[in-house]
């Protein structure tokens, strides 16, 4: 029983390769590519001709590429995702998780020095301008300001 579960998990993962819709940008299809308006149209049996010659070159050089460079791209993939997950676990996140630490006392000081100098200063300007009106009038003549503070 153990070997259906296993066989049915590999034929399903055969069958959909691209599972997060990773290429769907890539559209190799005869009919998304080629179409014929209605004012241009080749007879039916050269249209037939040409999407079987379309559609088996596309095929047999898919193939052939993939047989032969898919394996050595897989492989420099695999180094390439391998070393970059390296980077990030072993690198980049202690770094920053030092740097997060180490100025996390300077964030405590700065704040600090800005609650007890800028904050004050704001507030009161904040008052002083409360009680500043603007209104704008449309009936001035132009000897008059139109801004009335």
């Amino acid at each position: 029983m153990g070997d259906d579960k296993r066989d049915t998990g590999l034929r399903e993962t055969l069958e959909d390769r691209d599972p997060n819709s990773l290429n769907q940008h890539v559209q190799i299809v005869w009919d998304d590519i080629i179409g014929e308006p209605e004012g241009a149209r080749s007879p039916e049996c050269a249209w037939r001709v040409s999407r079987a010659c379309f559609a088996r070159a596309r095929d047999s050089c898919y193939t052939l590429l993939a047989v032969l460079a898919a394996p050595p791209c897989a492989l420099l993939l695999g180094c390439g995702f391998a070393c970059l997950a390296f980077e990030q676990i072993w690198c980049s996140t202690p770094c920053l998780r030092c740097v997060k630490i180490y100025l996390a006392s300077l964030r405590n000081v700065v704040q600090a020095c800005m609650a007890a100098t800028v904050a004050p200063a704001m507030d009161a300007l904040g008052h002083v301008c409360r009680h500043i009106r603007i209104n704008y009038r449309q009936d001035a003549t132009e000897d008059r300001d139109l801004l009335v503070i």
